[in-house]
């Protein structure tokens, strides 16, 4: 059967034109071409899936694991005290009876707020060049203040003086940046008139 077949189409090959059996035998070659091309694109396509592994977003939250910190760990994170650049003073009694004694002799009928300006004059001094670093030394500081040298300052202080030096002490902020303070109605000396006047309050003027 088989060789009746090899036969038969031997016998339709040689009725068959020229043109026609070369366009079979391109067919063929195509056919064999394309499935050739085929396996060698599957088979690049095997060979990069070996090569570059998957980093799909799934494995690859598997593979990162977070970093717990223990439960001491965590406490000491809380624990810990906030930084902060205040910078935090203490004074002895003794200073604060001094400066309220100030405050009370050279404010004596101000206001409040004006009697914790006289208060902020002398800590600003403390702070700055050319005085002392000290409550004492800025208020024994030579001509520095009138109650001193007429014996003022050993009067006892009343509730408002105490209560602003203490609020002077402890604010954070201060009522004046002023150096210098005094009465333009009293004052005799030159020199102080010739200050930056920065601020008044009541009676007195407060300059730099």
């Amino acid at each position: 059967m088989t060789t009746k077949f090899t036969a038969l189409a031997v016998f339709l090959l040689c009725f068959m034109p020229a043109a026609k059996i070369e366009h079979t035998q391109a067919s063929l070659m195509s056919t064999k071409k394309t499935k050739q091309e085929a396996k060698w694109l599957t088979h690049i396509e095997h060979d990069t899936e070996r090569s570059f592994p998957s980093l799909s977003a799934d494995k690859d939250e598997k593979k990162i694991k977070p970093i717990k910190l223990s439960t001491n760990t965590e406490k000491k994170e809380k624990d810990k005290p906030a930084k902060t650049n205040e910078k935090k003073e203490t004074y002895t009694h003794s200073e604060k009876e001094l400066l309220s004694r100030l405050v009370h002799a050279e404010a004596k009928g101000e206001s409040y707020k004006g009697k914790v300006a006289v208060a902020s004059v002398v800590l600003n001094r403390t702070e700055k060049k050319g005085f002392p670093d000290t409550i004492k030394g800025v208020i024994y500081q030579k001509n520095a203040f009138e109650p001193v040298s007429n014996g003022s300052i050993n009067q006892k202080p009343d509730k408002d003086s105490i209560a602003a030096t203490e609020e002077a002490l402890s604010s954070e902020n201060r009522e004046t940046d002023a150096v210098f303070f005094y009465n333009p109605k009293t004052a005799s000396d030159d020199w102080i008139r010739s200050r930056k006047i920065v601020e008044r309050i009541g009676r007195h003027v407060f300059a730099i």
